[in-house]
């Protein structure tokens, strides 16, 4: 993995907005913070079911951490993005990706995943939140490995995550290249 940001985020980066239609360079900003995407969809019920966990690990390394809404869905509109943020009671920042390019840049192709970025924006980790769904529609009844918040502790701590690519079990991102 380490997949240098610099050169690889400056092929299409223009392609992620913020809900104003502004482009957003997630990993341009918090020099020296390590960077979470967390990619979601508005009709994905996994996604949401994700939503108190997201915003529970988001807060508990808000200080060493940026985190950030992803929504890659093309159909996805900044006002229907504006309803489920307000229904879901999200606080994160939240960026468009019709594009693709942020998950070009993080190697995500289900939503709910998420993509770690070091305090140098080296991708470290791309998968899974964690292992609570086995299939779609089957659940643990709670889950046994916690991928996102272990590539998050290993990215601060400037250690190597253990497995740094987990598929999830989600909905797809369609029309990827």
């Amino acid at each position: 993995m380490g997949l240098a940001v610099s050169s690889a985020f400056a092929i299409g980066w223009q392609s992620a907005v913020d809900l104003d239609g502004r482009a957003v360079n997630p990993l341009a900003g918090d020099a020296g913070k390590v960077v979470v995407l967390v990619f979601v969809r508005t009709d994905c019920p996994i996604s949401s079911r994700y939503t108190p966990l997201i915003q529970q690990i988001s807060q508990r390394f808000a200080e060493n951490a940026a985190f950030w809404l992803v929504f890659p869905d093309k159909s996805e509109t900044p006002e229907s993005i504006r309803k489920y943020l307000a229904e879901y009671g999200y606080h994160l920042p939240a960026v468009r990706d019709p594009g693709r390019a942020l998950v070009k840049l993080g190697h995500v192709q289900i939503a709910p995943e998420a993509a770690v970025f070091n305090r140098d924006h080296d991708l470290v980790y791309d998968g899974r939140i964690d292992d609570l769904y086995v299939a779609p529609g089957r659940t643990r009844r709670a889950p046994t490995t916690h991928e996102l918040q272990d590539a998050i502790e290993a990215a601060l701590a400037g250690k190597p995550v253990l497995r740094n690519e987990v598929r999830g079990v989600g909905c797809y991102i369609a029309d990827l290249e």
